[in-house]
Order: C-alpha cells, then sequence, then structure tokens
C-alpha cells in the first residue's frame, strides 16, 4: 500500500485477476444450467428422427441385417413405419433414456465450454489486445469445447448408438439398457471397448462444432454488428437452421464412419480393423452414396439442433435477469 492510500499495481492486478475469475465461474455455471435446461426436452422430441437416421448410417454393420434376420430400410419413413409396425411406436424413443442422460452434460457441457474458452481466448491481454479474437475464437472455442465434452460423455455416446441400432422386441435383442450394454462390452472387450470410435468420432466432432458453434456465433455477432442491435428471434433461428444444416451435411461422412467403428465393440470378428479401414471398405464396397446414408433424417433432425442454439440464448438472457 502506498503513501495515501493507493494500491500498489501488483496487489491491484491480482484482485483485478481474482474478479474476472470468479466472474468466468458465475458465467459458467449459468451457461451450464441454460444447456442443461434446452437438452433434453429437445432431444426427446426428435427422438425417432434420430434413431432412423442411427438405422440407416449402420444397417451395412448391424449384425441383425448383415446375417439376414432383418430386411434393410430403403429409407427414413420405410425405417420410422416398419420400426413402429414390426417393434411397436415406443421402440422409436429406444436409447432415448441413455441419449437424454448423455444429452444433459453434453450439451451444458458444450455449451459452457464453448463460452468460456471463447472467454478465455477474448480476455487475454497480450499489449493491449486479445489473444484470438473475432471469428477465429469462435471457432477454436466450439472445436475445444466439442472434443473436451465428447471425451468426458463417450459411454454414454457410444451406448446411445448401440440401443438405437439394436433391432427386434425386448426378448431377442442384444442389449437391455445402458448398463447391460456397458457391462457386456467391458467383460468381452475392456475399456477400450467403450471407446471404440473415439478418434473418428474425434475427427467428426472438429469438423461439426467448428461450423455449429463457430458459424453461429459468428454469424451472429456480423449481423448484429450490421444492424446495430440485437438480431429479432426469427432472424437468429434462420441462422441457426442455416449454420446446422451445413455443419451436419459438410460432417456426415465422418459421423458416418463413427457410427460404423462404435458397431465394431464386442464382436468377435470386427468388420474394420481401423478408422481409415472403416473408410476404405465403405468407399469400396458400398460406394460414396453410403457416406450419406440417412443425411436426409439428419436435416429433419437439424431442426431441433437450432432451436436449441436459439432457445439457449434465450435460457441464458432470463437466468441473468433472474439473477440465478
Amino acid at each position: 500500500m502506498r503513501e495515501g492510500g493507493e494500491e500498489e499495481p501488483d496487489e491491484a492486478s491480482s484482485r483485478g485477476a481474482g474478479a474476472a475469475a470468479t466472474d468466468l465461474l458465475a458465467h459458467f455455471r449459468r451457461d451450464l444450467a441454460a444447456g442443461a435446461l434446452m437438452g433434453g426436452v429437445v432431444h426427446t422430441i426428435v427422438a425417432p428422427v434420430e434413431r432412423a437416421k442411427v438405422l440407416l448410417q449402420t444397417q451395412e454393420s448391424n449384425p441383425a441385417i448383415v446375417e439376414g434376420r432383418r430386411r434393410r430400410f430403403r429409407g427414413m419413413f420405410d425405417c420410422i413405419f416398419r420400426t413402429v409396425r414390426e417393434e411397436g411406436v415406443l421402440s422409436l424413443w429406444r436409447g432415448n433414456g441413455s441419449s437424454v442422460i448423455r444429452y444433459y452434460p453434453s450439451v451444458a457441457l458444450n455449451f459452457s465450454l464453448k463460452d468460456l474458452y471463447r472467454n478465455m481466448l477474448r480476455r487475454g491481454d497480450s499489449l493491449n489486445g486479445y489473444f484470438i479474437s473475432g471469428a477465429p475464437a469462435n471457432f477454436i472455442a466450439g472445436a475445444a469445447a466439442g472434443c473436451t465434452t465428447l471425451v468426458l460423455i463417450y459411454p454414454l455416446d457410444i451406448a446411445h448408438t448401440r440401443l438405437a441400432a439394436d433391432l427386434g422386441r425386448t426378448e431377442v435383442r442384444q442389449f437391455q439398457g445402458i448398463y447391460h450394454f456397458l457391462v457386456t462390452i467391458c467383460k468381452k472387450d475392456g475399456i477400450r471397448g467403450i471407446y471404440r470410435g473415439l478418434p473418428a468420432s474425434l475427427h467428426g466432432m472438429v469438423v461439426h462444432r467448428v461450423l455449429y458453434f463457430g458459424g453461429f456465433d459468428t454469424m451472429k455477432e456480423v449481423l448484429s454488428d450490421e444492424s446495430k442491435t440485437e438480431l429479432a428471434l426469427w432472424k437468429r433461428w434462420l441462422v441457426a437452421q442455416a449454420v446446422t444444416t451445413s455443419a451436419g451435411l459438410v460432417s456426415y461422412p465422418l459421423d458416418t464412419v463413427r457410427r460404423r467403428m462404435m458397431m465394431q465393440s464386442g464382436l468377435e470378428k470386427p468388420m474394420y480393423s481401423s478408422t481409415f479401414d472403416c473408410w476404405r471398405k465403405i468407399y469400396r464396397m458400398e460406394g460414396v452414396a453410403s457416406f450419406y446414408r440417412g443425411a436426409a433424417s439428419n436435416v429433419f433432425r437439424s431442426t431441433g439442433s437450432a432451436a436449441i442454439l436459439v432457445l439457449y440464448d434465450e435460457a441464458k438472457k432470463f437466468l441473468n435477469r433472474s439473477r440465478l
């Protein structure tokens, strides 16, 4: 402390850093709550389309179809109608339990970590400027948040895929639930089986989240700067829909490969020895079109993802106003 009550520069900067850290933590908690609020409800609504997408993506590596016990699906509507007829209406939500359990932490962590990483990148002061600013900060934060979250919740992610791809009524299904799947695969393949397909999933996550989060935040900022006011809700939804559809289509081949790799857990003779081998065999044996099987259903599903992007902002505003 200097004479006259003035603080030393080091003491002032230390208090400033502490206040900044507290502010980041407070925003992180609100972002976490806003993400969790949106995730489960929206995902449950689009669950039937999500299951159709997974069944179409994985049918060439699904034991029930490969062994001839079930016919191949011809498209999204054929998949949905046959599933209802053969397994009942509620089967359209098969795997949704693991998906919601996965989705609450997934959406909450994705959004909160994205904002946290972006704030950290923009808060850094190097010669009175940001370490990284503008669009690059949005893209890097989106990819980093997606990859961090994926590693943390991957066992639930693979459980969702395997349960959604499990054909037949209860008595003939391979897995009876999340716990049964995890225990069965751990006994056969160990922890490695639970993380089968992680490299392919990380590749797809980088591409998808860069476009999904980075693209939406950047477009929102650009359009807000041009209009000098906050974008109207319907305009944000249009931006979100365009970004979500584009991100889904661009990253869809990567998503197909990751789903196929997930289907190899627990098999005595896996169809693919590695991610590269999966790419090669799908291209040679099934053609390029197979990488996009189920893409139409993914476009319908993207409406839910777009809604999450927009409603997340609204939930954050509500929590900020309420000072929760």
